[in-house]
């Protein structure tokens, strides 16, 4: 999940905490996108529509400034059967984990696995946190990256089965049928003699 993602057209579904705001306790949040935060999901995923989407998260802070956000996101979408073409509805359910950890840190941690990179053999790195930006959390793009990462490109219709036509090869139509032929027409002439 470490799309960069910018503006309302692409963050359809935000809902940001304020990272200050969380208390030592942590905090759940219980999600639900309204109509047009589903329309706008819809659009710019390129499906059909979403038919319902929610959320749940625990936001629990932890040392160094770090946050970890935890839940499951729940969806139901429509999409196109890539077999016979008609309209499917598919279930989403999709865990999350997430580290944030303010930016400073976040850019140190990515300079330090890119100079990793430059190794003939680089060691085994656990990807870097998601970076705390302006001091917030936005919970809805969380929401909203999960649910994008879980969509099946290629939905089918329960029982669905592409099969492509098959035509018996004609024995006559082969790279060698001309010369079988000659053969065949060589032979034939010396049992005629």
């Amino acid at each position: 999940m470490n799309r960069p993602m910018t503006g309302s057209q692409s963050d359809p579904w935000r809902s940001p905490v304020t990272v200050a705001q969380i208390p030592d306790t942590g905090l759940h949040r219980a999600l639900e996108a309204s109509a047009a935060e589903r329309q706008a999901m819809a659009d710019v995923a390129g499906l059909r529509d979403i038919l319902s989407a929610r959320a749940d998260f625990d936001i629990v802070p932890k040392s160094g400034g770090r946050i970890q956000v935890t839940g499951r996101v729940r969806a139901r979408i429509g999409q196109t059967c890539v077999v016979t073409l008609d309209p499917i509805e598919s279930e989403i359910d999709e865990e999350v984990d997430l580290t944030f950890a303010p930016e400073a840190e976040t850019r140190r941690l990515e300079d330090l696995i890119e100079e990793g990179r430059d190794d003939q053999e680089p060691p085994e790195v656990a990807d870097p946190p998601e970076a705390i930006v302006n001091g917030t959390i936005d919970l809805g793009r969380i929401a909203t990256d999960a649910l994008f990462l879980a969509i099946d490109p290629y939905p089918r219709k329960p029982g669905a089965v592409f099969e492509a036509e098959v035509v018996a090869p004609d024995p006559e139509d082969h790279p060698f049928a001309v010369l079988k032929a000659l053969q065949d027409n060589k032979q034939g002439k010396k049992k005629g003699k």
